[in-house]
């Protein structure tokens, strides 16, 4: 399966093992919780996946690789203790608390979630003196003397023995003691992760025609050959810091993180193609509705690779602004419900109450990064409350307004400020979105660029809560073209399967 369907794997399985009864007992005992194992390739993004369903699910998340684990730190130091037994005192063997388990006991403590999942990748590679205790801790979840904590679920990970020349083959015993979810790289679902993550929209062009070089492993004498998921996501990462530090992109950089010397080669010659075209294209003038004729014509009698990487550079620059109107509405709604409360408390200190509420919202963003469950957006969201709100503190300060009555007009200014910055960047926004359209009828028409378009909006998880928030002609009116055109496709299909079905001879061999 792919990860996505390894990601709804899992994440429903977590659920199952997270209900309970009409007593307050998880339904599945501790020791019948099955441990998940997902099972691929390196890159492929199971640590990812983990991070996100904990995000989803808002529960904790604890992360251990055991390769990097000894006996001693899993399972406890071993210690003297002086027990009495029928009278008599005997020297006896404890052992000290796991690494491991004191780190989900340490998450609990911290962030207060007592439900969450504890993370064991490379579970197949652990040492040779670890080995024998670990099919004890998949079935009782006990390291040492000491259990996980109930409401902590086992996820484990781990590489085929063809990725990872440390692998141990697990016997029946073992497998029959987990549930087993096998995955494998798939980049039309790593697409959608990719356009919803803001991947760099020329890994996403060079991808595109060049699907097969989204994930490669292979033997050459000189070694592993390999290019992952991980090094597209990673690679992209770093495109955009340099970008945006005036750094050039060259092929050293490139190389650096796909470890093919052909693919390396071709993306970082497509990169050079990709950062012509968003100089010569002048991206920003047509989103503003700057008429160009000379550039829609270029557009028009250009091949289709450059088509597509015109627009993954349209695309890029409606969602950089629905990103921040998506950010900006999040942290406005926000200030909007503290100001509300503030304004029916029995606090007189106005400014203290927002002092404090900020205070509350980064320990919460602090709980979230310690517990893993705070979304990249999420964080910034509540970092930019926290801005607003100590803007409006500093504010009230300075003014020394002390009276509620005086202090709710100031911060309803501040708000109103606040708020009509934000009407701006949602006008923008969808001047953007409709500009962007009009250049595409001028160029191509309703042609496939146009479909291919009205079908990456919709993917796209910030544009599409965009358009259902504020609307856009444009979309509607191409996408039910769209949709007309798919149902048209769909009737022709079920016609050739009715004549097919009478010419079908279900004796035939």
């Amino acid at each position: 399966m792919d990860i996505k369907q390894a990601k709804n794997e899992i994440k429903n399985a977590i659920k199952a093992y997270f209900t309970k009864n009409e007593y307050g007992e998880y339904v599945i005992p501790v020791e019948k919780q099955r441990p998940i194992f997902l099972l691929g390739a390196p890159g492929i993004g199971k640590t990812a996946v983990m991070e996100q369903i904990a995000s989803e699910l808002d529960v904790g998340l604890v992360s251990y690789s055991m390769t990097h684990h000894t006996r001693q730190s899993a399972l406890g130091l071993p210690f003297i203790e002086k027990k009495v037994y029928g009278g008599k005192e005997y020297s006896v063997s404890e052992y000290t608390m796991s690494e491991i388990i004191a780190s989900v006991y340490d998450m609990i403590e911290s962030t207060g979630k007592t439900e969450g999942i504890l993370f064991l990748d490379e579970i197949n590679c652990v040492s040779e003196t670890l080995a024998p205790s670990m099919l004890q801790f998949l079935q009782y979840k006990v390291f040492g003397r000491h259990r996980v904590p109930d409401g902590w679920i086992v996820v484990t990970a781990g590489n085929p023995p063809e990725y990872n020349n440390s692998v141990r083959e697990f016997d029946i015993v073992t497998w029959d003691r987990l549930k087993r979810v096998e995955v494998e790289a798939n980049y039309d679902v790593w697409r959608e992760y990719a356009i919803n993550s803001g991947v760099h929209p020329a890994v996403i062009g060079y991808l595109d025609n060049k699907k097969a070089n989204f994930y490669k492993i292979e033997s050459t004498v000189n070694g592993k050959s390999f290019v992952t998921a991980r090094g597209w996501s990673d690679l992209s990462a770093m495109i955009v810091l340099y970008e945006k530090n005036d750094i050039p992109v060259g092929r050293t950089l490139v190389q650096q993180y796909l470890q093919n010397e052909q693919i390396a080669k071709e993306f970082a010659v497509y990169y050079d193609l990709f950062a012509k075209y968003r100089s010569s294209y002048q991206i920003n003038e047509i989103l503003e509705g700057k008429r160009l004729p000379e550039i829609v014509m270029r557009a028009h009698n250009a091949k289709f690779d450059e088509r597509l990487a015109v627009l993954g550079l349209l695309l890029a620059g409606v969602t950089e602004r629905i990103d921040e109107v998506w950010l900006s509405e999040k942290s406005i709604s926000d200030v909007l419900e503290t100001l509300k409360t503030a304004r029916l408390s029995i606090h007189k200190d106005l400014a203290s109450l927002l002092e404090q509420k900020c205070a509350d919202i980064k320990k919460q963003i602090e709980a979230g990064i310690k517990a893993s469950s705070l979304s990249t957006a999420n964080r910034h969201a509540m970092l930019r409350s926290v801005a607003v709100l100590e803007e409006m503190t500093l504010h009230l300060r300075a003014e020394g307004i002390t009276d509620d009555k005086s202090a709710f007009l100031l911060l309803k200014k501040d708000y109103d400020l606040t708020l009509a910055a934000h009407k701006k960047l949602v006008a923008a926004a969808s001047d953007a979105l409709r500009n962007a359209f009009l250049f595409l009828e001028e160029a191509f028409g309703e042609g496939q660029e146009m479909v291919i378009f009205v079908t990456e909006l919709t993917v796209n998880r910030n544009i599409a809560w965009f358009i259902s928030r504020y609307g856009c002609d444009k979309y509607f009116e191409h996408n039910k073209e769209l949709l007309f055109y798919e149902r048209q496709k769909q009737l022709i299909d079920e016609i050739k399967q009715i004549v097919n079905f009478d010419l079908f001879d279900p004796d035939e061999d």
